[in-house]
Order: structure tokens, then sequence, then C-alpha cells
């Protein structure tokens, strides 16, 4: 037999190399991309290593003294475990190696073995370490016992099995490679102060993205006793159960036939008058159009002259990064759909659709959240594919200025179209965290909840039934949960009231209470009022550190500030017991907007606090017969509540 060792480099694009016939899982790796050079391995418990090779190929893995056999199964996936590994900083080789019908021996160099944790949620998880003002971090960012690996934006309707990545010894290169300005700086903060503390290597894999909500990240099978995303989840299951040849395209389109005038009434014709459109400077974002906020569906046109020797020839049309999704016509004939707006739109437009002179271009444009073209993104503009001998270069076009735009179906009137939109239920957790399980971890960070803050009860129970699935799907039961509480943002009432922000809030802490090993991190103190990515990362990924410390590795540490645990009505005052006092109570700035108290008419007022030992008594004048208490209840508070860690203590009320 002849044998062949491949690097690990070109482990990823190994097929299935004894494959007996073609098919659709050929392009599936002899070894799963998360096992690539410099990745850190789980200590202390079982774990599995699995890849695809060609039905019943027999596979020799070998890792750190351990040989074990595994043989691929009819869908060609084979999968063993490894025993529990102790610590280990010494730079290990990973190899698979299979016996028939020929040799292929692929290895991964350069592994730990260390504690692996998954860093996921939306845009705060994601905010890369070069937009938080940390340069001097970055410059010191030499951590090669720190690993990351960062998992690239996908949707997907059904779940998958590989992703594109690979991981990376930390560095002040790598930090600020990928993601939205480099790697996640609440992961990264989190991850070097445990490396640190713990003196184990730690993997961090950080999955996450911006805006989405978190139906998305659930798995279907943990959604189906929630009656709101069925619906949603309905399209989604059609897609991924259809026949068709391209079943998102067939439900989009009764979607537009359904809901939106435009395309119900054909506006792709060049006779539709957009003579009462508004006019607007293509590229830009929306509220620069006069529509600021909108979600939903817009349509756009504009007219542009052509070359007469560009009759009827082939083109290329570039439209720039357009916010979420798009479908564009040349002349009334479609020309192409992008599903993502992660990337430029780039259309070929075929022979025969332009013309010479007068030409009309249309789009229509879907958006989830936030919404336009990019107007410092690439360039609009259309040109010729064709080589024309006559030309000296090739002609370019711009298609910037003046267009015309009409909105037309709300998100608010027709709920959220299903094409591209990452905050639909499932298709996060199919395309971003479906590839990862069960690779061995100890736990989960969660930063997440901004885009759930309308519906916080729902979301009460949606996040205990997420971390129970994904619990289900990494194979651990105990796999640790450590949760970022929505930050302080916008501007605080004048006076008390009920805030969605808030509510959210309890939800995240309820679920840490009842939920068994998981942990909160407060950001009540440490957000921005006019921005909702507050750029204090160091101190979220420090308390997310002391949460896990405390809570998952049972170290002597605070890993929390105070949290509500009773009250006591004391005639015309309530005193409020606390756990977690540690060093006892403080207030660090004036309390006076912090408390609220209500009688039995529920109307709450402000509330004087005072400290008496490990107990903050609160009473005002206005209210004779107290029965409730809030502390903390807006979506900006006064926190002032510390325990002598200086953390501080978790928004609560007595009244719900």
């Amino acid at each position: 037999m002849m044998k062949r060792i491949l690097p690990s480099a070109l482990i990823y694009a190994l097929l299935w190399l004894f494959s007996l016939k073609c098919m659709a899982a050929d392009e599936r790796p002899l070894l799963h991309p998360l096992f690539s050079d410099h990745a850190v391995l789980q200590r202390g418990c079982a774990v599995p290593i699995w890849g695809w090779a060609a039905p019943g190929t027999k596979l020799t893995i070998k890792f750190a003294g351990q040989s074990k056999q595994a043989t691929a199964a009819a869908d060609g996936k084979w999968s063993c475990s490894l025993d529990p590994l102790e610590v280990s900083f010494e730079s290990r080789v990973l190899t698979v190696e299979t016996h028939f019908p020929n040799e292929v021996r692929a290895e991964v160099r350069d592994l730990l073995v260390g504690d692996v944790w998954l860093c996921s949620g939306q845009s705060n998880m994601e905010m890369g370490i070069t937009l938080c003002k940390e340069e001097e971090e970055i410059a010191k960012a030499n951590h090669p016992n720190l690993r990351l690996l960062t998992v690239p934006h996908r949707i997907a309707y059904s779940p998958e099995e590989v992703f594109k990545g690979s991981w990376k010894p930390c560095s002040p290169e790598t930090i600020t490679q990928d993601g939205w300005g480099g790697f996640s700086a609440a992961a990264y903060f989190f991850g070097k102060e445990l490396q640190k503390e713990l003196n184990v290597p730690i993997g961090l894999i950080h999955s996450s993205w911006g805006g989405t909500m978190i139906e998305a990240w659930t798995a279907g099978a943990a959604l189906n006793n929630f009656p709101e995303v069925q619906a949603e989840l309905k399209d989604v299951n059609a897609i991924a159960n259809s026949t068709s040849a391209n079943p998102l395209n067939e439900i989009m389109d009764a979607w537009f036939l359904k809901n939106d005038m435009g395309s119900a009434n054909h506006w792709e014709k060049e006779t539709t008058d957009t003579s009462a459109w508004k006019k607007v400077t293509l590229p830009n974002n929306y509220a620069a159009c006069g529509i600021p906020g909108y979600e939903g569906v817009v349509w756009a046109q504009r007219e542009i002259d052509l070359p007469v020797q560009w009759h009827e020839k082939p083109l290329v049309i570039q439209l720039g990064i357009v916010s979420d999704t798009n479908t564009a016509w040349l002349n009334g004939k479609e020309i192409g759909r992008a599903d993502s707006y992660e990337h430029e739109t780039r259309y070929e437009i075929p022979a025969g659709i332009a013309k010479g002179g007068k030409n009309i271009i249309t789009l229509r444009i879907t958006n989830a959240g936030g919404g336009g073209i990019q107007p410092d993104g690439p360039p609009m503009q259309i040109k010729s594919a064709f080589i024309d001998p006559h030309a000296e270069e090739t002609i370019t076009l711009m298609l910037s200025g003046e267009w015309r735009l009409q909105e037309t179906a709300k998100k608010s009137e027709t709920g959220r179209p299903i094409v591209g939109n990452p905050r639909i239920p499932t298709v996060l957790y199919n395309g971003m965290i479906a590839p990862l399980t069960p690779y061995a971890l100890t736990g989960v960070v969660w930063y997440q909840g901004e885009a759930n803050a309308s519906a916080a009860k729902l979301y009460g129970k949606l996040l205990p039934a997420m971390i129970t699935d994904w619990r289900k799907q990494f194979d651990r039961k105990d796999l640790a949960f450590h949760i970022v509480s929505l930050a302080n943002y916008q501007t605080a009432g004048d006076q008390p009231r009920d805030d969605a922000w808030a509510e959210l809030r309890e939800a995240q802490a309820m679920t840490v209470k009842n939920v068994p090993n998981c942990g909160l991190a407060v950001a009540i103190d440490i957000g921005d009022e006019k921005d909702i990515h507050p750029k204090n990362k160091r101190e979220v990924g420090h308390r997310l550190a002391l949460s896990a410390l405390a809570k998952t590795y049972k170290k002597p540490v605070i890993g929390s500030g105070p949290w509500f645990k009773s009250i006591d009505i004391e005639r015309d005052r309530i005193r409020i017991h606390f756990d977690h006092t540690d060093g006892g109570l403080k207030f660090k700035e004036p309390n006076a907007k912090s408390f609220a108290i209500a009688g039995a008419d529920g109307k709450f007022v402000w509330a004087k606090a005072e400290i008496d030992a490990e107990t903050v008594i609160v009473s005002s004048p206005s209210v004779a017969k107290p029965v409730a208490v809030r502390y903390a209840w807006d979506n900006n508070p006064e926190a002032s509540l510390y325990n002598g860690k200086d953390l501080p203590a978790v928004p609560f009320r007595t009244d719900q």
C-alpha cells in the first residue's frame, strides 16, 4: 500500500478519497475543522474526536500515548473518544490514519490540553478588541497558551456539520484578525484572566452575531413548546425538508406576493411610475434616506444611460454592501438575488438584457434590522464584461447618486421575512453552534438579550430551554453557563416606571437562580447612555471570570455582587436582606433614585435608603404602609449598591 502523510494545512481540503459514489457528503473532511493546529482539548473528561471517510473505512486515532480505533459508518461519519486528559502545555500531535483501501495519515500539531469555553451572543460579544480603545493591551497580547477560534457568520436552515475556521495562538496579530474589529474583546479578557488564575491552557471558541435573538441560537427541538415561534419555524422546516432546487426562493416569492405591494404590482417592470417615490442618494443608510429605523421591504430604482456598444452585451453590476438582502432587475428581467449582507453584491448580467441608451435598474431590498447600502463600502457601479478590441480600456459607470425609493412592507405589519435573516428561529444554531457539537467544553459565556428586550417573559422561558438543549447537544449535563446581564443604556425615567430592559435583566437573573451551574456577570454600571456597545469589555471579562472562578472552579474568590434574598416590612419601612454581601454593603454614589417602594396601590415612588449592617432599609414619607420594593429598575438606573469587593448588586423587584 502507498502511504501519504498530510500536513494539517491540507487536512481540511481532504474529501472522501475512497468514496464509491459521488454524493454531497464528499465535501466533509477526514478530520473535523475543530481539530486544527493550535487547538485546545478539554481536560478531565472524555474527548470526542470525529470526521468522515468512506463507509467502512478503518481508522486509528492517536494522541498523548492513547490509541483509539474507529470505523466510518454508513453515512461516512466516524468518531471515537479519548480517555480523560491531564493538563498539558506540551505541544502535541493528533494523528488520524486510515487503513482501507489506502493509507492516509493526517497530522494536527501544537495541541494543548486545558479548558475550552464557547463565547456566544449578539453584538456586545461580537465587538472586537480594536473597537475598545485597548491599544496597549493589544500590543502586549502575546499569550501562547490562550488559543482563539472565530466561527464565521452562517445562516442555515438545518443543522450543519462543519464550518470554515481554525485555531490561532493569541498574539497582537491574531487578536486583531477576523470578526468585527478583531477577536471578541469580552471573550479575550475573560479567557486571559482564567488562563492567568488557573495556569492552564484556555481555548476560546467565539461564535456570535450582532442584533440577533435567542430564538436564532436555539435548536428546533427545543422550540417545539413555544407557540410564539411556530410560524417562522414552519418556514425554516419547509426549506430544510424541501426537495425543490431552490426552496428559499420559492418561499420568499410567496411571502413577497402576499405581503409586498411592490411585488404584487410588479414594480420591477420598466413601466413602473416612480414619480411619487422619495428622491434619495445611494449608497446611504436609511436614516440618511429619511426613514430612520425602518425595517421591512423597500424598492429603489434609477435610470442609467449605457454606451451603444454595450447593447445586449454581458455586463457586471456591483451594488456594494446591501443590508440585508436584495433582488435586482435590469429592464424588468431579474439579474440576481443575494441573501446576506456579509459580502459585496455583484451580479453578472447575461447578454441580451442591456440596451444601448436608457436602462432601468430596480432593487427590492429587505432588511430585518438596520438598513440601506453602506456609504463607506465598495462602490456602486456597472461595467463591461466583454472584450471590445476597439476600446482602449474597460468602461465603468458609477451608479451612486440620485435614486427613487419607496418602502412597502413594514416588519411591524408583515412579520420578519425569512430570507437572509439571522433573527429567524434555529438558523444560527444550525449554522454556528451545531457544527461545534459535541466538542468537549468546560462551559459557555453568553452575552445577549438586547434583541429580546421587548419580550422578557418569553425570554425567561427561552433562555433555560436553550441552556438545557446546548447541554444535551454538547453531551455535558453540568456544562457551565455564565450570562452577562444587560448593561445600562439610554436615559432613565424621572419617576419609577416599568421598563423592558429591567424585565429582561430579571429574566436573566432568574435563569441563573433557577438553573444549576449558571452564573451572572452584572454590567449595570459599566454601560454607555449613548452607545449600545459600551467599550469597557475589560470589566465585563473580569466579572465573567470571577463568576466562573467562584461557581465553576470553586475557587475562594467573590464571584458576585449582592443578590436580593428577602424583605421584612417594619411598619412604614422595608428592610431588605441580601446574599453575597461579602465585605459588607456600601453605596458608591448617591442613591436618591436607586430604590423605589410602593404600597397596596402598586404606585412606586423613590425611596430613601440606608445601610444597616448587611441589610438596606428603605422608606418614603409618601408611603405609610409599603408592601413592595424595586432596585435599579430602569434601562439606565442609578445602581449605587455594591458589596465590599466592589461588585454591583443584581437589580430586582419584589412585586413580581
